[in-house]
């Protein structure tokens, strides 16, 4: 069930790269494999250093003044309920199940009476109704056995709930507790690795690194500033013109350096570039 609704990663003993397509830009890195000698086939030689990450974010925060959550609620419980249902689908979405969700399941207690059968009508439009159905369900109950139907301020015991994992807690403890975290969901994972201020596939892996070179006070707001910009400029093919931090950007330059190194190649520039996708 965690798999599905929220994936925990183990951080690996080096670093990972995923397969790179010939006509892509290339991403640097102690396990890459350099294509000949030629500089600009690599994506990011290196992470930026701390310095250089927090100037970035603090750029894209002037993008995104005010990041938070777009997600609705009202305490701890309302906020890991709506985290769950969002595995798979939009905040926009999930603000429209939640207000009648919560009116008939106002507290774990009330959630744990219900079955599986009675939430997956209220929740299908969220996508993979029946997982989350029983997760919640299922989480609830624990909550209710655990911890007296009180959602607990500890990244350990939330990431036992079933259907919870590392991304979801971090949600919950930085937004409803007040516990410092740094969620890292697909947003974050290509904007961090496009910037360079992280270099792994490992949500995990990338925590630690942004985690290290920010303050914790900071840790939810540079998670919520990634997010949207992910969701509204860097997507998988992105709005790299309306970015204010594109002349920072290693997947940026790396992508510039590959189109001029084929145009030269290919003097009619016939052959285009197909980006990383991130």
């Amino acid at each position: 069930m965690t798999g599905i609704l929220d994936r925990r990663a183990t951080p690996p003993a080096g670093r990972m790269h995923r397969r790179q397509n010939a006509n892509e830009p290339r991403r640097g890195g102690t396990s890459a494999k350099s294509r000949g000698s030629d500089p600009a086939q690599e994506w990011a030689s290196a992470v930026k250093t701390p310095t250089e990450t927090r100037a970035v974010l603090q750029e894209l925060q002037t993008q995104h003044p005010g990041a938070d959550t777009e997600l609705v609620y009202a305490n701890a419980y309302e906020l890991l309920v709506a985290t769950m249902l969002s595995a798979q689908s939009t905040d926009q979405r999930v603000n429209q199940v939640t207000p009648r969700l919560f009116s008939r399941y106002p507290d774990a207690a009330s959630l744990a009476r219900a079955t599986p059968e009675d939430l997956e009508p209220q929740v299908h439009s969220t996508g993979f109704f029946r997982a989350k159905s029983k997760a919640l369900v299922r989480m609830a109950r624990a909550l209710l056995e655990r911890h007296s139907g009180n959602v607990p301020a500890d990244m350990e015991a939330l990431v036992r709930l079933p259907g919870v994992g590392r991304k979801t807690a971090n949600v919950v403890l930085g937004h409803a507790l007040g516990i410092p975290g740094m969620p890292v969901d697909r947003h974050v994972l290509r904007v961090a690795n496009r910037l360079g201020i992280a270099d792994a596939d490992e949500p995990e892996r990338v925590e630690q690194q942004l985690c290290a070179a920010l303050p914790s006070a900071g840790w939810m707001q540079a998670s919520d500033t990634l997010i949207l910009h992910g969701r509204r400029i860097c997507k998988p093919k992105p709005l790299c013109e309306q970015c204010v931090v594109s002349a920072r950007c290693e997947y940026r330059h790396a992508l510039d350096r590959e189109r001029h190194r084929q145009r030269s190649a290919s003097p009619r520039g016939t052959r285009r570039v197909r980006a990383p996708r991130r």
